[in-house]
């Protein structure tokens, strides 16, 4: 456990005191968000380039203190060296694409094509796919070609959700958070000591953003944060759904066998992992999903800009930046502990349970009549 504190605390540090100076030099370079567009109605000018510190720190705590020490056997080694290779080349990919969108602008047709090159890196060559959906529905393996259209499309929603949920200060740092920690644990407690590390160096590096983004920013981690987390996110979960939990072997790493002994892994191996996953990422999933659903309704395109986000809503009826992010990271939260508190119970069932109370979280705030003139800013929404 030392280990992931240690990777933790190193990628917390290095956002925690390395962001002062890239504010300055945003301003010096003058690397702004202006707020011009009627979305955007902040009057503040806010550097938009935190999403650098963000991929630097967690690369860099990822492979510092990367846990050669627990893997066990040749085959959990090779695989967790292809999974670096591919993780690595690929955010690379993102993160420069989110970069050059933060400071001249990209067109969105290079950006999806960005997303599908990426996800066939992925499925095809680094084999990070979901093969199935593991007894949820009573369904288990499904064909190759649909693993491939499944996991792609995947990869994109989830990247892109991330990025459309980046629309006020600190919400998307602050449920990256929620979602690397949340990962974190359970790869700890499954033994899983690759992904444990990916999902804590993200997690500490978010925390220390956030002492940065949280409203009032001073920065924001623009396209390259948001597309770098969705991407981590989007492997951490996809992994997570294809984890096989080691039997009692020469496989199984000293952490299981402490969790084993102290009957902690009960969450591992009784919870739904698709379950899990969907519940981790609840919040930009119902999001994206509802947003998707109302552009198209109206005949707008689904990449259009708007105000209509859960975040709009909840500021159009009242409540602060702060409050809005407080709401949004509480509901996640209920949401996978929910999901947790189901574990024992039919993945099917629970299904409905952890979905009915995500979806009736998400209709309160239409519930409730707007506040009018409320003259909230949003600082960077999509």
């Amino acid at each position: 456990m030392w280990t992931y504190l240690l990777i933790f605390g190193t990628a917390f540090f290095v956002v925690l005191l390395s962001t002062p100076a890239l504010i300055r030099v945003a301003i010096l370079k003058r690397l702004f968000d202006e707020p011009k567009e009627d979305r955007k109605i902040h009057k503040r000018l806010i550097p938009t380039i935190g999403g650098i510190i963000i991929f630097a720190a967690t690369l860099f705590a990822f492979a510092l203190w990367f846990p050669f020490d627990e893997l066990h056997v040749f085959k959990q080694l090779k695989r967790s060296v292809n999974d670096f290779q591919f993780i690595v080349a690929t955010i690379l990919i993102l993160f420069f694409v989110g970069v050059k969108d933060d400071i001249i602008g990209t067109a969105p047709m290079k950006k999806l094509v960005a997303h599908i090159l990426v996800g066939l890196i992925l499925v095809l060559m680094a084999d990070i796919k979901i093969t199935g959906f593991h007894g949820l529905f009573g369904l288990r393996e499904i064909p190759y070609w649909g693993q491939v259209f499944l996991s792609l499309s995947t990869y994109i929603v989830v990247v892109n959700a991330f990025n459309l949920i980046d629309g006020i200060d600190g919400l998307a740092a602050g449920i990256g958070f929620i979602c690397g920690l949340a990962f974190g644990i359970w790869f700890y407690m499954a033994g899983e000591p690759v992904m444990a590390a990916l999902a804590f160096s993200m997690a500490g590096s978010l925390l220390g953003f956030l002492f940065f983004n949280f409203s009032p920013a001073k920065i924001f981690m623009g396209d390259s944060g948001s597309l770098s987390i969705g991407l981590i996110v989007c492997v951490l979960a996809v992994r997570l759904i294809e984890y096989q939990i080691p039997s009692t072997s020469d496989d199984v790493s000293e952490s299981l066998i402490d969790f084993n002994v102290n009957g902690l892994s009960d969450m591992v191996t009784n919870i739904s992992k698709p379950l899990f996953v969907m519940a981790v990422l609840s919040y930009p999933l119902l999001d994206t999903l509802r947003i998707f659903i109302y552009r198209t309704a109206r005949g707008i395109s689904p990449f259009a800009a708007d105000r209509n986000h859960i975040h709009h809503r909840l500021i159009d009826i009242g409540l602060s930046h702060r409050g809005t992010a407080i709401a949004l990271y509480a509901s996640n939260i209920l949401v996978i502990t929910t999901a947790v508190l189901t574990r024992n119970m039919d993945p099917s069932y629970a299904f409905f349970i952890v979905g009915g109370v995500a979806i009736g979280i998400a209709q309160i705030p239409f519930l409730i009549k707007k506040v009018k003139n409320r003259s909230n800013g949003i600082s960077n929404g999509h």
